[in-house]
């Protein structure tokens, strides 16, 4: 019951956050008003969030409340399937968010020109991501076993119900590499970045105080603050994706892990998915403003 709450309070932030964003970005995209060359990367972050919320949260709820086999074997193939691509998905979407503001940083104006004439360019990156996991990914289904009455106790349940089979032929062991590797590779990437734009915004402030004049500085502050945004979210990915393969590692090599492991595992999987909406909506001042507005007209009906 305890679980089943936890899990239940988290899935149920995690929507509401991502839901908001996600109509928010899907609004200005549309309409064009005030849109920012970094919205379209965010807003394939926060619906990958949004499905890794919901692919792990709404039945890991329903087991922590009591449910049994409410997940048959193909139900398990589908939501481990649609997990792996988002998570995916997110991880690209924050690799390459960290990316454009470090090129947007050491480069000054000039890619600024063209990131500002061009945002679709980044949409039809993200778009590249989308078909990059769900072809990378195609062979998770096989390897992920539902609950059967005679099912081998030595396959790690990593999904409560659902258990993950060991590779036995060389295309899957492949694919498991291929994945650790491309997940390895965009944690480095954005670990570099991350400190890029910490050393960039470094000197940047050392040259700011020796400037005893009134020439205003070249980088303004809004930049700043996203540059620090961008920070937050890469060091909270980078701590829960951490976290969450410590415990992924002890459940794999575990042959009947205990439940709370698995529980612990998929609840640090799902912590950044549940609180990037909220570090995104309290350093974008266009949400508050919206936010601000709506509880203005509320108020003003009511009163």
């Amino acid at each position: 019951m305890e679980m089943g709450a936890v899990f239940l309070t988290q899935t149920a932030a995690g929507v509401l956050g991502n839901s908001c964003l996600l109509c928010f970005y899907s609004y200005t995209l549309l309409t064009g008003q005030k849109v920012r060359p970094t919205d379209p990367i965010l807003n394939h972050l926060v619906l990958a969030n949004n499905l890794v919320v919901l692919s792990m949260g709404i039945h890991h709820t329903m087991a922590g409340f009591g449910g049994k086999h409410f997940l048959d074997d193909t139900g398990c193939k589908i939501v481990a399937y649609f997990f792996r691509v988002a998570r995916g998905v997110s991880l690209n979407t924050t690799c390459l968010l960290s990316g454009f503001q470090v090129i947007k940083l050491c480069t000054r104006n000039s890619w600024w020109k063209i990131s500002t004439r061009f945002p679709k360019c980044f949409g039809f990156c993200a778009y590249l991501f989308w078909i990059l996991q769900l072809l990378v990914n195609v062979l998770v289904p096989v390897r992920v076993i539902g609950p059967r009455h005679k099912q081998n106790v030595s396959l790690p349940m990593r999904y409560r119900f659902c258990s993950t089979g060991q590779p036995q032929s060389f295309a899957p062991l492949l694919t498991v590499v291929l994945l650790f590797s491309t997940d390895v590779i965009c944690l480095v990437f954005m670990i570099w970045a991350s400190g890029s734009m910490v050393l960039v915004l470094h000197r940047h402030k050392e040259r700011v105080q020796h400037i005893h004049s009134c020439i205003p500085s070249r980088r303004p502050d809004h930049e700043a603050r996203a540059t620090r945004t961008i920070l937050t979210l890469v060091s909270m990915f980078v701590s829960f994706y951490g976290l969450s393969a410590i415990c992924n590692l002890f459940v794999g090599f575990s042959r009947k892990p205990d439940l709370w492991l698995v529980d612990s595992s998929v609840f640090l999987g799902t912590g950044f998915c549940v609180l990037s909406p909220f570090v995104l909506i309290s350093r974008d001042s266009r949400v508050t403003q919206v936010f601000h507005s709506c509880t203005q007209k509320t108020f003003s009906q009511f009163g």
